[in-house]
């Protein structure tokens, strides 16, 4: 059958053929595409290479229909919100002034004092710009010195309070007051960002976040607030990533889940979760930091597109201290980019009828709402602590080894790093209130790595002992430069040729212990034993090979997928650098 626009019409048995027909000619044996071309996630959960209309859930839910509808500033996209973590009372009307719609205040005794609530706000319109703050125990005393000065001002704030159960019933009275006096208000904030920031995966996140949603609606109901009254008072905020997909079907999963909770309380109409995305701390890095201006750009894009009500974007240097004016502007601007000339805030729900987006958005809600129930038949969140800890664990565990491998590349850090990258320096900023979860980026362990190499008088240099032409050699040189040069460590290369001694003379001028040979496995056949003996007797204290072959006097291999950050702590020894 012909289309319309004169496209032969294909079927998913015509995919399959047409795709073995290449993983065959690519050496890989399968049983059917789907088994060799799908992956598995961090929680558990199959992509697979193709989805169409038999691969959506039995009921999506109507596209762009609650629950996937945003809040009240629907019309206007969403809130960009803007996070404040020192008393800087020039930054905040700057942001308001350049496209920042909301505020973000982290208070505390290493942060914005309670006392300095009135100066960091004097100039901003508290009934125009919402405030949101995180205080953690001292949210009351905050949230009294944002009221009273409202009160003060004569005018009704709005935003959240960002208050919580887990640090006494203060949450519920405040939200008792919010819900009687101050109709634009909330009082508590669900996080979920601790979650993923210990290294959970999308699942974890979203299970814990409704299992404290729940929490907090008992505290609350149990306050004399009736459900629908609970409901209304609570916001949550989840980690936006550079995986745009898995962003997208998150946030759009917990608005599911959120509204199945509305529906079990007998609220059904109060079952729209209002939604603060937050681009990930755990995927920012702190070397070739610029990198992090792309990996927010699209997380951005992600929380826009799955509906988040709010967004904060990061700066890209927020791993490194406070940021500066230069880096709160790309910030923000990333967000006008999108909305003022993108437009994408124009459209509600865009990736909803996707198949794929249909099919991921249902599973994680299902795996979500299980690991939910498993929570609440523990005891609920605060009793599950040590269930929580020990599954995130995992998760944390199983992409740790991923991203050793290079399996899960960091670009610019485990991928392309830049030696001579010049450093940006901050202030430091103050560290967040210690919880029960640790807090990781993936990028840490070779960034430790890289801190103690350039630390030194010297930079410690391995030799690549190249075998063979240019053409021969260059392809594994380079791959083994690389994986080196991500932990700090820089290379010297031998050049062309093949003779053993040649090449021992080129490495003991050097003044390296280690070696690596690199050159296609033809001419490791031919010369790899002898140049290892040579390079041996020269001195060389171990020597790695950059590919899969086993050789005499060769202590190792480089290869993707071998543990890159192995190889480079075994480097460090053999170099003598302390670790």
């Amino acid at each position: 059958m012909e289309l319309a626009a004169g496209f032969a019409s294909t079927s998913r048995d015509d995919w399959r053929a047409l795709a073995l027909e290449v993983l065959r000619k690519s050496g890989v044996e399968a049983g059917s595409p789907e088994e060799a071309l799908s992956r598995t996630t961090y929680d558990g959960l199959t992509v697979a290479p193709l989805y169409d209309l038999d691969d959506l859930p039995g009921d999506p839910g109507a596209p762009g229909a609650p629950p996937y509808v945003r809040g009240s500033r629907a019309a206007a996209g969403w809130d960009v919100r803007q996070r404040h973590a020192v008393p800087d009372p020039e930054a905040v009307p700057a942001d308001l002034e350049n496209g920042v719609t909301s505020l973000w205040l982290v208070v505390g005794d290493d942060a914005i004092p309670v006392d300095a609530l009135a100066t960091v706000l004097k100039d901003v319109y508290l009934d125009l710009a919402p405030v949101v703050l995180e205080a953690g125990r001292l949210t009351e005393r905050a949230a009294d010195a944002l009221l009273g000065l409202a009160a003060a001002r004569g005018v009704a704030p709005t935003g959240n309070l960002g208050a919580s159960s887990a640090y006494g019933p203060a949450a519920a009275e405040l939200a008792v007051r919010c819900a009687a006096d101050f109709p634009g208000l909330r009082a508590v904030t669900v996080d979920a960002t601790p979650y993923h920031d210990a290294g959970g995966g999308d699942v974890e996140e979203l299970g814990c976040s409704i299992a404290r949603g729940v929490a907090e609606l008992r505290a609350l109901t149990g306050a004399g607030l009736s459900a629908e009254q609970a409901l209304g008072q609570i916001d949550f905020r989840y980690a936006a990533t550079a995986d745009q997909f898995a962003t997208i079907a998150k946030l759009r999963a917990a608005r599911r889940l959120w509204a199945r909770v509305a529906e079990v309380c007998g609220a059904p109409e109060a079952g729209g979760q209002r939604q603060h995305a937050v681009t990930s701390s755990a995927m920012m890095t702190a070397r070739d930091p610029w990198v992090n201006m792309l990996r927010t750009t699209v997380a951005c894009f992600a929380a826009g597109v799955g509906g988040a009500d709010a967004v904060t974007v990061q700066p890209f240097d927020a791993c490194l201290g406070l940021p500066d004016d230069f880096s709160r502007r790309i910030a923000r601007n990333t967000q006008s980019l999108l909305l003022e000339e993108s437009s994408l805030g124009r459209v509600i729900d865009p990736a909803g009828g996707s198949w794929y987006v249909e099919r991921r958005t249902a599973d994680l809600a299902e795996a979500a709402w299980a690991w939910f129930q498993e929570i609440e038949a523990a005891g609920g969140i605060d009793a599950a602590a040590g269930l929580v800890s020990e599954r995130i664990a995992a998760t944390r565990a199983r992409r740790e080894a991923d991203v050793a491998r290079r399996r899960l590349p960091i670009t610019g850090v485990s991928e392309f790093p830049d030696l001579h990258e010049k450093p940006v320096h901050r202030r430091p900023a103050p560290v967040p209130e210690e919880g029960g979860l640790p807090r990781v980026r993936y990028a840490e362990p070779y960034e430790r790595l890289r801190d103690l190499a350039d630390a030194l008088p010297e930079r410690p240099t391995v030799f690549l002992a190249t075998i063979g032409p240019l053409a021969a050699y260059t392809a594994r040189a380079a791959f083994a430069a690389n994986l080196f040069q991500a932990g700090g460590l820089a290379t010297e290369t031998a050049g062309p040729g093949t003779d053993p001694e040649q090449i021992a003379t080129a490495f003991a001028v050097s003044g390296s212990p280690v070696a690596c040979l690199c050159s296609t496995d033809r001419l490791y056949e031919q010369h790899a034993a002898a140049v290892a003996a040579a390079l041996r007797k020269a001195g060389a204290r171990r020597v790695w090979l950059a590919g899969r072959g086993h050789y005499d006097g060769v202590d190792g291999n480089l290869h993707a997928g071998c543990d890159a950050l192995a190889v480079l702590r075994e480097t460090f020894d053999d170099l003598e650098v302390a670790r």
